[in-house]
C-alpha cells in the first residue's frame, strides 16, 4: 500500500463523498474512484459502500481508516524528525481574534508532543484579514473563520458555531429568547473597512433584507465592536460559543448560518509540518464517527 493511496481513502472516509475528497485532495473524481477501487483489490475487501446518497464505511473500512490515520500520522512525524534535525524547525499560525483560544491548550499539548523540537510562532491578525496572513505569506497555517475568499487556499471545518447579535445588557431586546434579523432592521452594526475581504464582509455585516448595507462605526478588532455595542448600543453577531464582558449579552439569531472555525493553509504550500498540524487538530474536534450515509 503506498501512504498516497491511505491518504486518498482517509480523504473519502472523512468526507463520506468522492466529489468532496477529490475536491479536497485538489484532483478530479475519476482518478480518485479507480485507486480506491485498486487500494480494494490489493487488500482482497470492500471498504466502502457507494450509493446515489453517498458513501458509508464497511467494517473493513473502518479498520483500515483507524490504521491509516496512524500510519499517515507517523509518516508525517518522520518527515518533520528529518526536518528539525537539518535546522530549527518553525512553523508560523496566524489567528484571528480568539480563534486560537476557541481550539484550546489541547492543541498546543499535543502538537509539542508529536514536535518536541519544533517552534511555533502565533501571529494574531486582526478582523480586516480573516486569512490571518495567510494570503500574504506571513504565516504557515491559520485558524479562523469562514467564509472568506479561499482562492488558492485549503479549509477544513473543526466547529461550527451558531449566532447570536451583542447587545448592551440594559437593550429592551436583550431579554429576549431568541430575534430575527429583520427586529434589527433599524439598529446600527458595525462594519470593517474598505477593502476587507467581501464574502468576509458579507457574511458579518451584510446588507439588510431591504438589499442596503447597514450604516455604523468601521471597527477592526473584536475589542473596538464590543466597545462600540457597549458605549454607543451598537450591534453586531457573535459566535454564541463567546464569553462576553459585564454589560453585555448575546440573543440567538434564528433566521443566520452557523460560523464556522476552521483551519486553513495555502493549497500549494502543504509541509509535514503543516500536515501534521492539520491532522491534529482534525483530530481534536473530529466526531465520532458513523456510518449513516451523506447527501452529496
Amino acid at each position: 500500500m503506498e501512504l498516497r493511496t491511505l491518504g486518498y481513502f482517509v480523504a473519502v472516509a472523512e468526507e463520506l463523498h468522492f466529489g468532496r475528497a477529490a475536491a479536497r485532495l485538489q484532483m478530479t473524481q475519476p482518478p480518485l474512484s479507480r485507486a480506491i477501487k485498486q487500494l480494494e483489490t490489493e487488500l482482497g475487501a470492500i471498504l466502502l459502500h457507494r450509493s446515489p446518497t453517498g458513501v458509508t464505511l464497511t467494517p473493513a473500512g473502518v479498520a483500515l481508516y483507524d490504521e491509516a490515520r496512524t500510519l499517515l500520522a507517523q509518516a508525517d512525524q518522520a518527515r518533520a524528525r528529518v526536518a528539525a534535525a537539518t535546522g530549527t524547525a518553525t512553523l508560523t499560525v496566524g489567528t484571528l481574534a480568539d480563534s486560537a483560544e476557541q481550539v484550546g491548550p489541547r492543541m498546543a499539548v499535543a502538537y509539542r508532543q508529536h514536535h518536541p523540537g519544533v517552534r511555533v510562532r502565533i501571529r494574531e491578525a486582526d478582523l480586516t484579514d480573516p486569512t490571518t496572513g495567510l494570503r500574504a505569506g506571513l504565516v504557515d497555517v491559520a485558524l479562523t473563520r469562514a467564509p472568506f475568499d479561499d482562492t488558492g487556499i485549503t479549509t477544513r471545518v473543526l466547529r461550527s458555531d451558531p449566532l447570536g447579535v451583542v447587545l448592551r445588557a440594559d437593550d429592551p431586546l436583550a431579554d429576549r429568547d431568541s430575534l430575527h434579523l429583520d427586529e434589527l432592521a433599524d439598529r446600527r452594526w458595525f462594519q470593517f473597512p474598505d477593502g476587507t475581504d467581501q464574502a468576509w464582509r458579507d457574511f458579518w455585516t451584510g446588507p439588510s433584507d431591504t438589499g442596503q448595507r447597514r450604516h455604523g462605526p468601521v471597527v477592526r478588532t473584536v475589542h473596538e465592536c464590543l466597545q462600540s455595542v457597549l458605549w454607543n448600543g451598537t450591534v453586531g453577531l457573535t459566535p454564541l460559543a463567546h464569553t462576553l464582558p459585564e454589560g453585555l449579552t448575546a440573543v440567538p439569531l434564528t433566521d443566520t448560518p452557523p460560523s464556522h472555525l476552521v483551519i486553513a493553509w495555502n493549497s500549494a504550500n502543504t509541509t509535514p509540518l503543516i500536515r501534521s498540524f492539520v491532522q491534529i487538530a482534525t483530530a481534536i474536534y473530529r466526531p465520532s464517527r458513523t456510518t449513516a450515509p451523506e447527501a452529496p
